[in-house]
């Protein structure tokens, strides 16, 4: 029997995500045709481009699963499910504005603000995921080690150019 809960767990931060990313689709290149965030000056630890797609796919679902965990445990939407649910809807809201407010604005000192407050969602959702079920909490730890990377990636950049 197919768990259509689980697959839509799983897909929603995914379908965010991409849907964030998509909405920037010609605002990432300057006028003169050349993609801006190639222009930065990035720290000599930035991944390759191409790491970044694979790397969310794989968190979102780990999210999304982490998610199932809670509502399960929980016996659905339940209050028992209402504070670790709303957190992670906060934390995959601020998570899919991150986004066009780097990329799409080109507010990296700003984007780096958004992030820091991600951070302390993200850390309080999987403090209560973990409180609700240790497995949903284990699950959400991936996300919080890239989420650190990728504090520390905005910063230095935010550092490296003239914000």
């Amino acid at each position: 029997m197919i768990n259509w809960g689980l697959i839509g767990a799983i897909l929603t931060p995914n379908v965010g995500g991409w849907l964030s990313a998509l909405s920037m689709s010609g605002q990432v290149r300057r006028p003169d045709g050349k993609a801006w965030y190639q222009l930065l000056n990035k720290p000599p630890w930035t991944p390759l481009d191409w790491v970044f797609g694979p790397a969310w796919i794989v968190l979102y679902c780990s999210m999304g699963f982490a998610s199932y965990r809670v509502y399960q445990e929980c016996g659905g939407f339940t209050a028992e499910s209402v504070y670790p649910l709303a957190l992670y809807g906060g934390q995959l809201v601020l998570n899919w504005g991150w986004t066009p407010v780097f990329f799409g604005l080109h507010r990296v000192g700003f984007a780096l603000l958004h992030m820091l407050a991600l951070d302390v969602i993200a850390v309080a959702c999987t403090v209560s995921f973990y409180q609700t079920t240790p497995v949903a909490g284990y699950f959400m730890l991936p996300y919080l080690g890239w989420l650190t990377f990728a504090t520390c990636l905005n910063y230095s950049i935010w550092r490296r150019n003239k914000f």
